[in-house]
């Protein structure tokens, strides 16, 4: 069964406050879905149009549970303390090959 993946990109970040909430709320709720984060940082180097944002990549057992993971209940509380105007963001999940 193939992986499933979150894939965010942050283009901006307007409330640090609200992030560091989410944050907090957002991680153990990634984690009890089985979520493990591949990825959490700026670029060390970015090549051709690459844009130098923070990026989150989190593997998951299957794209099911990455689905499910986003619309739990644990990480709908995380996007409330985020609110809609914190951070400048886009989100993909993804599903892996193989």
């Amino acid at each position: 069964m193939a992986k499933g993946y979150w894939v965010v990109c942050y283009h901006s970040m307007k409330n640090q406050d609200a992030f560091q909430a989410y944050a907090k709320l957002a991680a153990p709720a990634v984690q009890a879905a089985g979520g493990r984060y591949l990825v959490r940082g700026s670029p060390a180097k970015v090549y051709e149009e690459g844009l130098n944002q923070r990026v989150v990549v989190i593997e998951f057992d299957s794209l099911q549970k990455a689905l499910a993971a986003h619309d739990s209940a644990g990480y709908k509380e995380a996007l409330k303390a985020l609110g809609s105007n914190a951070v400048e963001r886009d989100m993909r999940i993804v599903e892996g090959v193989g």
